[in-house]
């Protein structure tokens, strides 16, 4: 009887510990796995390469298509999720803009002929 209550203590300890404990989610964890979906008239900022090609093609007040690529089936997929609308250019880098249409994501890609940027979100403006 002893011999089994040992057994038994140490089972529960070993599943207790080996168990996966709820943690909850923030907002930051949420935004770092790019399941944060940006809705119409919120801002976004688009990361660019700075070359003088991409401020050719992407001028301030254009309507561009965000794409969302997803690999499936062996292959990738592009699928338009949204447009933006140009705003500003911030620094060499990174371009403001807002969302016109559709549900965009951190990661999603808009494209405009030769150039492409980076969608992440804008930050919070408390």
């Amino acid at each position: 009887m002893k011999r089994l209550v040992k057994v038994l203590s140490v089972l529960a300890v070993t599943i207790m510990a080996c168990s996966p404990v709820a943690a909850q989610v923030t907002k930051q964890q949420q935004e770092l796995r790019s399941e944060v979906e940006t809705k119409t008239g919120k801002k976004v900022r688009l990361f660019h390469s700075g070359t003088q090609d991409v401020k050719k093609v992407i001028c301030v007040g254009d309507v561009i298509p965000v794409y969302r690529e997803v690999y499936a089936y062996g292959a990738i997929k592009k699928t338009e999720v949204g447009r933006i609308r140009v705003l500003s250019y911030l620094g060499e880098h990174y371009l403001e803009a807002e969302i016109v249409e559709g549900k965009i994501r951190r990661g999603d890609v808009a494209a405009k002929e030769s150039a492409a940027c980076l969608v992440h979100p804008a930050p919070d403006e408390d």
